[in-house]
């Protein structure tokens, strides 16, 4: 344990054990793999794996990383430097990939020439995204091999091979996580780490590296030999494994996490000899003659996988290419919807073995749908002190005192991805719509034209950048009637503190410009542009409420810094926030601060309302909320 303690993510110290974070042991691989570039944009459950990254660089001279603006940037920087035949990386989350979909299917058809892997992290159950989505339909569409880890120790490894196998043949790896892979520990043991010596060269070939038809038809023809190829040699690929027991019942095609999940259900259900499994590593293409191994084994097939049928799909149509007429269980037992879990892929087997189940789960689901009422409701809340609480605050009393003035409401107030997408949740009510990144803006001119508006978007520093800018460009294009905030809180906050072009500082922490939002929105001619702290409260809804009554589109850039990573500065600087208290006797216990703001600092206790002086950081919103003065910073009276 005490050497476990010692090393870290960059040690080579092949053979010594490590505990890792699914993400960490990704980063790992790609170390250890001797990775070269790596372009990223954040993106819960991937962002890790970048940052993990960036902090190895430190000690691994020979690497370049970034935090991308997007995720589409991101892929085209990695892909055209996989172009100079160095090993390359680019992570997202599912979504993410949505944005970088245009580039990838041109690549796909061009090939690599440098190891190029694709980390797409998908995320069942939508722990912290806006949809569920299969990634792998890109995969097929695009002919993408994809490698699905089963356990950390396999991610490190599977991902250290993925750039050898992209290399092999030719094309990029799509590389795909689930959450919960990417999120648990897990005990590592360490490869040695490749120190690249090849020279980044770029072959001017500009019949391979420039997508006009003439061309693209030529690439399109070698990809689907490249598949073809590596569809063969799938049964020999290393991560695929099949288990044929004598006299099993069912034949099990399994894979990722969900072959963890079945080896537990397994064992729960002490059916270890009734079943065959086949363990898949790759998922796309499958390996043909381990399927057809199996399908002539067993006399039923039940497919164990997250979210869409892709294997299923797959090994139906090796199934029905031989003519055999066998029951293929897959999403008829195996739910489409949320994650996999032990107890889901139990209750599968249950149901197309007629086992019982060794637990009674409904009865278990009864107490807590009993409990459940008596528990109190914690939806997800800003932080304590969070500048966009001020900015949401504003703008809906800026949206109300444009409801009295006019007679009439504001259209419709458009939110956005990021940390004050939780301004949803009451008493801020902040958000109408909320669809994806940047949205906010183009709802909110979508919704102004239709209704004649006005409307109002609020979007973040790091989105506005992401894909925000061609949006506020459309909206001065077309004279939308629309008021933009932008909540510039100096970082990208909800995923990690990773910078963006606003804060001044690349992702090795060397400075580079600032790119003020404000600055960009003057150059794109929007005429009114002005810049406030939301924590001076009135002045905030004044410049509002100027806004919505402007002409054409106007901007409004809501600038304080993240409180967390001021309270981090204060901490270097042996310094604390001054917190706020209530002053009992002004107090007459309304509780204003509560229902209109919601800080997770204020609280209701058997004297009344109280501050936390531990979560406090003294931003002072709550007095100007208060409308009996009760609310003092600490030593002020």
């Amino acid at each position: 344990m005490n050497h476990m303690k010692q090393l870290t993510i960059t040690s080579d110290a092949p053979g010594a054990p490590l505990l890792l974070l699914g993400n960490e042991a990704i980063a790992r691989g790609a170390i250890e793999a001797g990775v070269t570039v790596l372009s990223s944009y954040p993106g819960t459950p991937s962002s890790e794996i970048g940052q993990a990254v960036i902090d190895a660089a430190k000690d691994l001279p020979h690497m370049y990383v970034e935090w991308s603006a997007n995720e589409k940037l991101g892929f085209e920087v990695a892909f055209s430097a996989s172009m100079t035949g160095v090993r390359t990386m680019t992570t997202m989350k599912h979504v993410g990939l949505n944005v970088a979909h245009d580039p990838v299917m041109t690549a796909c058809n061009m090939g690599v020439k440098g190891g190029l892997v694709v980390v797409v992290a998908d995320d069942p159950h939508m722990h912290s995204s806006q949809n569920e989505q299969d990634s792998r339909y890109v995969a097929l569409q695009g002919y993408l091999p994809v490698f699905e880890p089963a356990t950390g120790q396999e991610a490190k490894d599977m991902m250290a091979d993925a750039f050898m196998f992209s290399e092999e043949w030719g094309q990029m790896v799509m590389f795909r996580p689930v959450t919960r892979l990417s999120h648990a520990r897990s005990r590592v043991i360490l490869g040695p780490i490749e120190r690249p010596e090849r020279e980044a060269v770029f072959d001017k070939d500009s019949t391979r590296w420039v997508c006009q038809p003439s061309n693209s038809r030529r690439h399109r023809v070698e990809m689907l030999t490249r598949h073809a190829r590596i569809k063969e040699a799938a049964d020999s690929f290393k991560y695929n494994r099949l288990d044929l027991r004598p006299g099993a019942k069912l034949g099990i095609i399994a894979s990722g996490l969900g072959w963890a999940y079945l080896e537990d259900a397994v064992r729960w259900l002490g059916i270890a000899d009734q079943v065959s499994i086949l363990k898949l590593g790759m998922t796309v293409p499958i390996p043909d003659k381990l399927v057809l191994e199996l399908l002539e084994a067993t006399p039923e097939v039940l497919v164990v996988e997250d979210l869409e049928p892709i294997i299923e799909n797959q090994v139906k149509v090796v199934a029905q290419n031989h003519k055999i007429a066998k029951t293929i269980h897959g999403k008829n037992v195996v739910p489409v919807n949320g994650e996999l879990s032990t107890r889901r892929v139990m209750e599968a087997l249950a149901q197309v073995l007629s086992v019982e189940m060794p637990v009674d789960f409904r009865s278990l689901d009864a107490v807590g749908d009993e409990a459940a009422p008596l528990l109190p409701l914690r939806p997800p809340a800003l932080c304590s002190g969070c500048p966009h609480r001020a900015s949401l605050y504003a703008e809906g009393q800026a949206a109300r005192k444009y409801k009295r003035e006019f007679k009439k409401e504001v259209a419709a107030r458009c939110g956005d991805i990021g940390c004050y997408g939780l301004g949803f949740f009451a008493p801020l009510s902040s958000d109408d719509t909320q669809i994806c990144m940047s949205a906010s803006l183009g709802a909110a001119q979508g919704i102004a034209q239709a209704t004649g508006g006005p409307t109002i978007a609020h979007i973040g520093d790091s989105t506005f950048f992401h894909s925000g800018l061609s949006s506020l460009a459309n909206a001065v294009f077309n004279n939308a009637n629309v008021t933009l905030l932008i909540l510039d809180n100096a970082i990208t906050a909800q995923t990690g503190f990773q910078e963006d072009p606003a804060t001044g500082r690349t992702a090795s922490g060397s400075p580079s410009p600032v790119i003020k939002p404000e600055d960009v929105a003057r150059a794109m001619q929007v005429k009114f542009v002005e810049v406030v702290d939301p924590f001076e409260v009135d002045t905030t809804i004044d410049t509002i409420g100027r806004a919505l009554r402007s002409e054409g589109p106007a901007v409004v850039v809501c600038r304080q810094a993240c409180q967390v990573l001021k309270q981090r500065e204060l901490k270097e600087e042996g310094k604390r926030f001054v917190p706020c208290e209530i002053d009992r006797e002004a107090c007459n216990d309304c509780r204003v601060c509560i229902k209109r703001l919601g800080c997770p600092a204020i609280l209701i206790e058997a004297e009344g309302v109280v501050i936390d002086s531990g979560q406090c950081t003294g931003c002072m919103v709550c007095a100007a909320v208060c409308p009996k003065d009760a609310i003092k910073s600490v030593g002020s009276r």
